[in-house]
């Protein structure tokens, strides 16, 4: 299991980095990435941490990407934010996307898709078909995710992907404890988004793995 979204309490999740780490290690995970959500004032602080937690890569025989979630920034600011990220030294850039579970900017789905740098657009919501292109054309994932609320327009965003051959990512946006899950429990959240098997297992692993092998270079 790849799982390249989640968050510990150096953003609004439960867990220490540490403690996070571990549970994914015992749900079968082989790499994690600790996403905290981020906007200009506090990325120097969320970076410089989760970068510490680097080390447990050696202890437990897993990789650990340093990155973030750039959450509410409004759209004509994210261009800046995301070459301040990198800068910084973020392995893995994710965009809170236009869900519907909560009062995102108007925007931010088309101001994120058309940017060099960004790895995924997290939850987008009912994204347009046009942006999902756009997403397809620079390389940037579509989320589909096991996280309460985000959940509802998996089928729209898996539907409007493979109309125009955008890469779709699996991730559980994991907040607490009982948000991991197995890969075997993502599959089944992938195919409730209305994909058969084969594209499932693709999303939640061939896809992940390719991501994975791009950030590690």
């Amino acid at each position: 299991m790849i799982d390249l979204h989640t968050h510990t309490i150096f953003s609004d999740g439960e867990l220490i980095p540490s403690e996070l780490v571990r549970r994914a290690v015992v749900h079968g995970y082989t790499a994690i990435g600790l996403t905290d959500h981020v906007d200009f004032t506090n990325i120097e602080f969320v970076l410089k941490s989760v970068k510490k937690a680097k080390y447990l890569e050696k202890e437990w025989d897993v990789h650990v990407i340093a990155g973030v979630e750039l959450t509410h920034v409004p759209p004509n600011k994210m261009e800046k934010l995301v070459t301040k990220a990198r800068q910084l030294g973020a392995e893995l850039i994710v965009v809170h996307g236009e869900t519907v579970a909560e009062p995102v900017a108007p925007g931010t789905n088309s101001a994120t898709v058309c940017l060099d740098g960004v790895d995924i657009l997290a939850h987008p919501g009912l994204i347009s078909i046009e942006d999902a292109e756009t997403a397809s054309d620079n390389g940037i994932h579509l989320e589909i995710t096991s996280r309460k609320g985000h959940v509802m327009t998996n089928g729209h965003v898996a539907k409007i992907a493979n109309e125009v051959a955008a890469t779709l990512i699996f991730t559980t946006d994991a907040h607490c404890p009982e948000d991991l899950i197995t890969r075997e429990k993502a599959i089944e959240v992938a195919m409730g988004a209305g994909l058969d098997k084969s594209d499932a297992d693709r999303v939640v692993s061939d896809n992940s793995r390719k991501l994975l092998e791009r950030i590690l270079g």
